[in-house]
């Protein structure tokens, strides 16, 4: 690389230098000899040049100043050649600043049309902006005012005009990023690092009366800018927002409108000129406010929820400066300018906000200093602080007034833009927002705008159809964020966004952060007691105004001008009363008891004919006339056919009350937040109707109580449900008993009991001993009427005594009977004389050679010999638990017939649960199941296949806790009557279509094939009873069969395997035997199986899976011998027994 040469300083050599390449470009002006000269001129430095700044453009001007066509190269490097110049040196003359202006905006020009530009290259352009960037910024002293006098109106005019035509149609950003900063530095508004020129008040009052006569073109050709196409760049929209600001803030301002411009008659010697000049009045400055205020709504509506930051950022500048400046002379726009800088103060970017807060306190503080400045100009006595809230304060009512309206017909961007500059004024206003509200009209506008935009969509026919299972107080306790996932997104009429709904509740909860607490509640619970059509909304208001004031996600910086004035205008002795009386409101009669499910038919009956139409199938057969009928008999219903469905008004009110039930629970829950561990008073009068709510059927209503108790819970300092239930279990268990006194008038307190069994622990026990006896009394006395409700509890009680007291067996049969012993060598010689002797003792040879000692009794021990001793055994006093399982199951014998199929459900599942506590005591146990066995009998074999199935359930507890008791009766009662129906459904499960998988016999089938396997490995069968089974389920692992029956069926076998793996193998093999099997020695037999050489058939698929699957690689790679002595085990014995 060269070393830098020194530039010359002497003018002299400079001049000597630079002639001769300065002569030759005015002979020829060409692009090399401007590149010459360009590259000299770059050798000179900046004092020298200076000196000879109009000798060495003079040939450059004299290029630009050839008439005829140019070359755009040409041009474009001769301008650069200026530019470079310009940038170093500074214009002192004024003809050459005006001049070389006309001149550079000639070669922007079309030659034909000089208003507009001309069609020239990009590079050309951004060139010549360039130049007229450094040309203004190299105007030295006042020549630069010159631009401004009345004479030059029509130049300036047409490079305004020319600027704008560029920065607007041009499709290069950076042209008309230039264009935009062009026109900035034309009027010095220029916000660069680069020294500029400061105008003195009267200079700046001249520019301003000059630019008034652009002011229309420049502010709605910018405006055009502003909201065109976003494909345009954030930059180019931010430079056309600082025209805009910059120029309305030069001509309007203040300042220079108050001071009024001296009446001067325009001179004569301007002629058509004058016509162009503008006398700034007060009536112009009105008229102008007035059209400048229809662009800048347009402004704010495209730039508000614009998605960059830097535009929305400039749009708070655009704020600041002309609410600085232009104030009192920009009427009609404070208020458009003031809604936008207050809905910034919600902007999702914290650098926006952050501007913004500085600058709503910088207009707060300009308000108060003209406010102690007495009196304005015009002798106007006025209170700008005062006026400023006047300002804001209507601004909010007016914004009220049209908010309905709004949500009814804006896009959501724009309701959120409108909820978003609703909030910014309330936190502007900050406390003087409770002198707002103490207005009537302005409270009534705000309080009916919330009514109605808060709106819900309440004709979604899930919300009324949607149960838990059985009752969702029969669900296991679980941690809070089990319920917290299942919380019901609320919908509204008027708009669908998360964001809106977000706003609106900030938007309450600032009213209670910043308003009188007393005065709010008062005001919308009249709106809830007033109108049913309002209740909802009110109560999502109150819930929200309680949580603001007690400082509950609110924003609580002061922007407004008592932003240094505490805002929280509550104590905490107020926030208790407010949160009484609320709650009082809510857990009165008529508005916490409200009808959520339809009651067109009584409960019992309606559930007969939902979940039995037309008809019930049995699997009895004792009433088949024809053999080849179909073994699922059809049991006729013994009620009528259900009646019209529930009309849109019913589901329209069903769902109103059961949102309002949730809304008053989340209230509940708010309060506790607010209250914290000072809610504990509060739990005597609302922890009851919460638990009330917590056994709702209603799903939703349920999981609002639960998200409530657990909220409440956390709020009071507990660390569970269960502590909760337990600290306040005295008060609780009163209100039970007394309500269980007055059953009629008190109808949930079952329910109570129940979710306090769900989510407390044993501890509770001893205490609910006697309420329990009272439900079994009381359910003795209703059998016909609240069966229903009492089993839940019965439930509930059953499933917390599982829970709390868990039984030694159940946990041992829940482990897998059949462990797979530790693989040893196989003796085979053993083997063989093992099996001769068994074959021998079933033949009854050799049984009188056995010892005949080994049939004598063993003398009693000494321990026995002391027990006769001491006395008669004196039975044991059963634990309470047990007790209490004894009388549960007694009720459940006598329900297990009921007509009502949701009530033998519940039974069943009830029964199940009894089977599993009293399992540990098995003399307890096994009378209870002789007792309930007939009425079990009849469930499984003549019953709805949804009763079966929980039947089944039943019996396979039962065969886990006392298996050998009701191993004889399964086997002579139950299992002839469910073998012999799958071997006639069968046939008819394999020619059927795809629709029969919608059928109740199917589901029947599935029932039953899931089920018998476990049942007959459970009881440990004998052989023929396997051997049925296995007969009856063979049919079903034919690929004719349905793919889940299919499955159904290999689930039987598997489970048969575990039993009998030996025989069960032999019987796959049969049907289909893959490999064929070589004794390892000549002198053994051969194996054969009939289904050796079998072709494949329809069961091959479900055979060679099962034998895959059960007998792994037995199946692939046999081990001949092994499976030989397996064959010749499995035939003799079979032929043995």
């Amino acid at each position: 690389m060269p070393p830098i040469m020194a530039q010359i300083s002497d003018p002299k050599i400079a001049f000597a230098y630079l002639r001769p390449a300065c002569v030759l470009l005015t002979r020829a002006p060409t692009v090399t000899n401007v590149e010459a000269l360009s590259g000299q001129v770059k050798e000179v430095d900046d004092a020298t040049l200076q000196q000879l700044q109009e000798y060495v453009l003079f040939p450059l001007r004299f290029v630009l100043k050839v008439p005829g066509p140019k070359n755009e190269k040409l041009v474009q490097a001769v301008v650069e050649a200026v530019s470079h110049v310009l940038e170093n040196t500074c214009v002192q003359s004024w003809e050459t600043l005006r001049d070389l202006l006309s001149e550079l905006c000639l070669c922007l020009s079309s030659p034909t049309d000089p208003g507009k530009a001309a069609d020239t290259s990009e590079e050309l352009k951004s060139a010549v902006l360039r130049c007229i960037d450094a040309l203004l910024h190299a105007a030295y002293g006042d020549i630069v005012f010159k631009l401004f006098e009345p004479i030059m109106l029509p130049g300036l005019g047409a490079a305004i005009s020319l600027l704008l035509a560029l920065a607007e149609k041009e499709k290069s950003r950076d042209v008309q990023a230039a264009a935009l900063k062009c026109l900035r530095v034309l009027t010095l508004q220029c916000d660069c690092t680069q020294e500029h020129v400061v105008p003195s008040s009267s200079e700046r009052c001249t520019i301003g009366s000059t630019m008034a006569s652009f002011l229309p073109g420049i502010t709605v050709a910018v405006a055009r800018i502003i909201t065109g196409d976003l494909r345009q760049g954030h930059a180019v929209t931010i430079g056309a927002i600082k025209v805009w600001s910059r120029t309305v803030g030069l001509v309007m301002e203040d300042s220079q409108i108050q001071a009024g411009e001296p009446g001067k008659t325009p001179s004569a010697d301007l002629g058509r000129i004058a016509q162009l000049m503008v006398q700034r009045t007060q009536a112009w400055a009105e008229s102008t406010a007035g059209k400048l205020s229809v662009l800048l709504r347009k402004i704010i509506s495209c730039t508000s929820s614009h998605q960059h930051w830097r535009v929305r950022l400039e749009m708070v500048e655009l704020d600041d400066h002309l609410l600085a400046r232009c104030s009192q002379s920009l009427g009609e726009c404070v208020g458009p300018l003031l809604e936008a800088l207050v809905g910034a103060v919600n902007d999702e970017d914290p650098r926006v906000r952050k501007r913004c807060e500085v600058v709503l306190s910088e207009v707060s503080q300009r308000s108060q200093r003209r406010s102690s400045g007495g009196s304005d100009i015009n002798g106007k006595s006025s209170s700008s602080a005062q006026t400023f809230t006047d300002v804001l304060s209507e601004n909010l009512h007016s914004l009220a007034t049209s908010l309905p309206r709004l949500m009814r017909t804006s896009d959501d961007q724009k309701k959120l833009f409108v909820l978003n500059v609703f909030l910014g004024y309330l936190k502007v206003l900050g406390p003087l927002v409770s002198a707002v509200l103490n207005s009537a009209a302005h409270l009534e506008r705000i309080s009916k705008a919330l009514m109605q935009v808060l709106e819900l969509d309440v004709m979604d026919v899930r919300i009324v159809e949607e149960r838990s299972p059985a009752v969702t107080i029969e669900t296991s306790p679980g941690s809070q964020d089990s319920y917290a996932g299942h919380t019901q997104r609320k919908h509204f009429l008027y708009f669908t966004d998360g964001k809106i709904f977000s706003a609106l509740m900030e938007i309450c909860r600032t009213f209670g952060y910043y308003g009188n607490i007393y005065l709010l509640t008062d005001h919308f619970l009249d709106l809830y007691r007033r109108s049913s059509a309002y209740r909802k909304q009110a109560a999502m208001v109150l819930n929200e105004i309680v949580r603001g004031a007690a400082g509950i996600g609110v924003a609580a910086e002061g922007h407004g001008p008592e932003s240094q004035v505490q805002g929280r205008s509550a104590s905490r002795e107020d926030l208790e009363e407010a949160a009484a009386s609320v709650i009082e409101e809510y857990t009165s009669l008529h508005n916490w008891h409200l009808i959520t499910v339809s009651e067109e038919t009584e409960g019992d009956r309606q559930d007969q004919q939902l979940l039995s139409p037309p008809g019930l199938l049995s699997i009895s057969n004792n009433y088949v006339r024809d053999t080849k009928a179909n073994s699922l008999q059809v049991i006729p219903p013994s009620f009528g056919t259900p009646s019209s469905s529930t009309s849109t008004s019913a589901i329209h009110l069903l769902n109103g009350n059961i949102w309002q039930l949730c809304i008053q629970l989340e209230g509940i829950a708010c309060f506790a937040q607010a209250l914290g561990r000072d809610f504990r008073p509060l739990l005597m009068t609302s922890l009851y109707p919460v638990l009330e709510k917590a056994g709702e059927e209603t799903l939703m209503v349920s999981q609002a109580a639960l998200g409530s108790m657990w909220d409440v819970s956390e709020a009071c300092g507990y660390r569970s449900l269960t502590e909760l239930i337990n600290e306040n279990a005295d008060y609780l268990l009163n209100d039970i008993s007394l309500n269980l006194q007055r059953l009629s008038q008190h109808p949930q307190a079952p329910r109570v009991l129940a979710v306090m069994l769900t989510h407390s622990d044993c501890s509770l026990l001893p205490l609910v001993g006697d309420i329990v006896q009272d439900v079994l009394a009381a359910l003795d006395l209703s059998y016909d009427h609240k069966a229903a409700l009492f089993c839940s509890v019965l439930h509930a009680l059953m499933k917390a005594l599982a829970r709390w007291f868990p039984s030694t067996r159940t946990r041992e049969s829940a482990r897998p009977k059949h462990t797979p012993p530790p693989e040893e060598v196989l003796d085979i010689r053993q083997f063989l004389l093992d099996l001769r002797k068994q074959k021998e003792l079933a033949e009854g040879i050799g049984i009188e050679d056995d010892d005949p000692q080994d049939l004598e009794v063993p003398p009693p021990t000494q321990c026995e010999d002391v027990e006769d001793v001491d006395g008669p055994d004196v039975k044991a006093e059963l634990p309470a638990h047990l007790c209490v399982t004894k009388d549960v199951m007694e009720r459940c014998i006598h329900l297990l017939s009921d007509p009502s199929l949701r009530l033998r459900l519940k039974v069943l599942d009830v029964l199940e649960l009894c089977v599993c506590v009293l399992s540990e005591r098995e003399d307890e146990l096994l009378p209870m199941a002789h007792r309930c066995w007939p009425a079990l009998l009849q469930r499984l074999t003549a019953d709805d296949p949804l009763a079966v199935l929980r039947a089944f359930r039943v019996l396979c507890t039962l065969g886990e806790t006392c298996g050998d008791f009701l191993r004889r009766r399964v086997s002579k009662e139950v299992l002839p009557k469910l073998s012999a129906s799958l071997v006639r459904q069968a046939p008819v499960s394999a020619k059927a279509g795809p629709v029969y998988a919608h059928t109740l016999a199917y589901k029947l089938q599935l029932a039953v094939l899931r089920g018998l396997g476990s049942l007959c490995q459970r009881l440990d069968l004998g052989e023929a009873d396997l051997d049925a089974v296995c007969e009856a389920c063979l049919p079903y692992l034919s690929c004719r069969q349905p793919i889940r029956l299919q499955e159904a069926g290999r689930s039987v076998f598997q489970h048969l395997i575990q039993v009998d793996p030996d025989a069960f193998w032999f019987t796959l093999n049969e049907l289909h035997c893959p490999y064929p099997y070589v004794p390892p020695h000549p002198d053994l037999h051969p194996v054969h199986l009939s289904g050796m050489g079998r072709p494949r058939d329809e069961y091959s698929d479900n055979v060679l899976k099962l034998l895959r699957e059960e007998f792994g690689s037995a199946a692939e790679t046999p081990t001949a011998n092994e499976l030989a002595v397996d064959a010749i085990d499995s035939c003799l014995t079979r032929t043995a027994y």
